[in-house]
Order: C-alpha cells, then structure tokens, then sequence
C-alpha cells in the first residue's frame, strides 16, 4: 500500500512514466526475492527479438512523409476522388487523416501536418466552426486501427511473447483492424454528411481533368497501403521486411525522387522519428519486466478467479472491461497502456473465451479515445496549439465525435465477427 501511494505521489510530481514503472519492477522483484538485475536483464531481452525493428522503420517512414508534400497530396487526392459527395470535404479529411495516422503513429503528427491545411478549407467550405474543429481533432487517432500502425503492431508483439492459443500475429492484427477501422469512418462519414446538408453546405462537381492530376502527382504513395498489406498477405514479406521495404520507398521516394527532404534535414528528420521510439522502447523495456513479475506472482491468473466468481457471462465482462479501458485511456497514453495491460487482460479474456486478436481491436478502440479526453487527450493539447483554441472548447466541439466512436465501440465489442472474419 505504501509503495502504491509513493508511485502516485511520484506520478502526481511529475515522474517519468517508464521511472515508474521500473520502480515498480525493482519493487516487485525486490519482494519476490529476486535479483535486482533481473529487471536489466527482462530489457535487455529487447534486443533479441528481430520483429521489434517494424517500430522504427514504419515510425521513420511516416515521419519522412509527413516532412514531405505528401499531406497536400494526399488531400488533393482524397477532394478530388470523395469530394462530390454529400459532405465530401469533411469525409476527405476523415480518410486522409486516418491514413496518415496509421504510417505516423498516431504521434499527434497528424493534427500539425495536415490541421494547416483542412481546417481553413472546412471553414471556408462553410463547415461549423466547432465541428471542424472537432472534426480536425477527432481525426488525428482515427488510424489506430489500420496498418501499420504503432500501437498495433505494439499490441501484437506484447501479445506474441504470451504464446497464446491460438496465436496472436501483427499480420492478423493488420487484417483484424480493416473493419472495425473503416465502420468507425462510415459513421463519421454520415455524420458528416448530416452535418453538411444542415449547414447548407454545397459539395463540388467531380472534376475528371483534376482527378487525372491529383493521381499522377499521388503516383508515387498510392502503392505505400499495398506494399504493407499487398506484401505481407501475398507471402512476399514479414512485418518486419514490410517496415524496412516501407522506409527504404520512403527515403528514395522523399529525398532522392522527389527532393523534398534535403540531404542536410535528414538528419534532424531520422532524430525526431527516433525520439519517439525511444520513448516507446523505454516503456516496452520496463514494462515486460513488470508485466514478467506480475505473471510470475500469477496475477493474472487470482484476477481471473477473482472476476469468475463475481462475473458469469463474457459479454458481462467485455461490458466491464469497456468501462475500465476509457478509465485508463484517462489518465495513460495509449503507448503505456498497451504494454502493462496486455500481459494482465489477455490471460483473463482467455479465460472468457475471447479471442486475442479481437481482445486487442477492443482495447485500441478504447484506447483511442484517450486522445480526445483530457487530463492527457494529447489531441486536445495538440489542437489547442495548433489552432489557438481553449481546451475545454475543443473538448466541446469532441463530444459528438466522441459519442459516434463509442457507438462503434460497442459494435466492435459485441461483434466479433468484425474483427474476426479475416482472421479466424
């Protein structure tokens, strides 16, 4: 109890998450009567698995787009293919965003490259400028689903290292996020068009002559989602080959085809891309330790007894996991939260019949939704900056955004046949 509080005093001062956890790591270990070095040699572990490199290959590689014109061509694509529809400026930034959210990570990169150019076009489309601002926000996570993205391909490798059955692989990861990703854009979609018609706003007259322009200037990052997805269900690649082929196409593509990126920035590019690895590596690191702990005093194993004798039937519990996962997306990143809940929750669904992979479309779906909820909705802090805007408007102008998602997240949850179909 009073290492519990020490840790909540520390984390309320301000501690580094990754301190914390490693604390309480040492704290654990220390009691079990272990060696200390055991929580070095749990991170040292790290550097023996070969498919972790997919997470700094896929991060480079967005960062490197996101430096680059790509975002402008991306939108221009997107308005000129989606933009006659009903609502079709809002539903291209909805698919633009999210995918450009799946190759950067849902990093926040989203709001900075691509809010610059679609929230003044929402608003002199004649877009709200509340829903735009909410629209912009929102848009920011809406890949988490779809690869590769970060937390994903994070899901799956903590999950790998559990050795479930059956099996959780990044690959059926990647398959398992398609619908549960594009039903949350659908819904958006409508909403968007609702909105559109009670604003009055008109949409644009598809253009054949531009829509020609704007996939000869996207030539280029049209093949990226088919060389990800094409390639590794085609048998051609790992994950992990998928990511160095994604980032070496990038790197050509950026700096030598279209010299974008001068060879001088590319250095300043590689850091920031690699600041953020960092930071999820750290993470990883001390918390497969404390996750190695917690299986070791076999808490998973007392939480699921625990939950069986209060909780008798799986939808039951995947009602109370919803309920605990939008707690935690409160107050932890979806990085964090990812690595110290997978080792803990997968075992239990286990225990309730619930398949892992569909365990993990759940949980980043929830997850997803820390991004627009504060104290640490790192969208809101992003946004509020980008766009000079109070947080508490923004959280305002999220709410009916929020409640689409959630609508999806109940879908998700109690269909598992949307995550699933592919895959099992």
């Amino acid at each position: 109890m009073m290492l519990a509080l020490a840790v909540l005093l520390l984390a309320a001062l301000g501690a580094r998450l990754f301190a914390l956890i490693a604390a309480l790591a040492m704290a654990g270990f220390h009691a079990a009567g272990y060696d200390l070095t055991i929580v070095a040699v749990e991170f040292y572990r790290l550097a023996e698995m070969p498919g972790l490199i997919a997470i700094p290959l896929f991060t480079l590689a967005g960062y490197l787009l996101a430096e680059g014109g790509t975002p402008r061509r991306l939108v221009r694509l997107s308005n000129a293919l989606l933009g006659w529809l009903p609502g079709g400026l809002a539903i291209v930034a909805l698919f633009t965003c999210a995918l450009f959210t799946a190759f950067t990570g849902a990093s926040g990169v989203t709001i900075v490259a691509l809010g610059a150019l679609l929230y003044p076009a929402l608003l002199h489309a004649g877009y709200p400028r509340e829903y735009s601002l909410g629209l912009v926000t929102t848009s920011g996570s809406l890949g988490l689903l779809f690869a590769p993205s970060l937390p994903l391909i994070l899901y799956g490798f903590v999950a790998a290292q559990l050795e479930t059955t059956p099996k959780v692989t990044v690959e059926d990861l990647f398959v398992a996020g398609i619908l549960p990703g594009l039903l949350m854009l659908v819904l958006l979609s409508l909403h968007a068009m609702r909105t559109a018609r009670a604003a009055g706003v008109t949409a644009q007259r598809f253009d054949r002559a531009e829509a020609v322009a704007a996939v000869r200037e996207a030539l280029f990052e049209i093949p990226l989602p088919l060389l990800v997805l094409g390639g590794i269900y085609g048998g051609v690649f790992a994950a992990s080959e998928a990511a160095a082929v994604t980032a070496l196409y990038c790197l050509v593509l950026v700096v030598g085809v279209r010299r974008e990126i001068p060879l001088r920035r590319l250095p300043g590019v590689m850091a920031e891309a690699m600041r953020l690895v960092g930071a999820i590596l750290l993470i990883l690191g001390v918390a497969l330790a404390l996750s190695n702990w917690m299986i070791d005093q076999e808490l998973p194993g007392r939480l699921l007894a625990a939950l069986q004798a209060s909780v008798t039937h799986p939808l039951l519990f995947l009602l109370l996991l919803n309920l605990f996962l939008l707690g935690v997306g409160l107050i932890l990143d979806v990085f964090a939260a990812v690595v110290l809940l997978t080792p803990l929750l997968v075992p239990v669904a286990l225990g309730f019949g619930i398949d892992p992979v569909h365990l993990g479309i759940v949980l980043l779906a929830n997850l997803q939704l820390g991004y627009l909820t504060p104290p640490v909705g790192m969208n809101l802090f992003i946004a509020s900056y980008r766009f000079g805007v109070p947080l508490t408007a923004l959280v305002r102008a999220c709410l009916p955004f929020i409640g689409i998602l959630l609508l999806a997240l109940l879908l998700i949850t109690y269909w598992p046949g949307l995550s699933l179909a592919a895959v099992r």
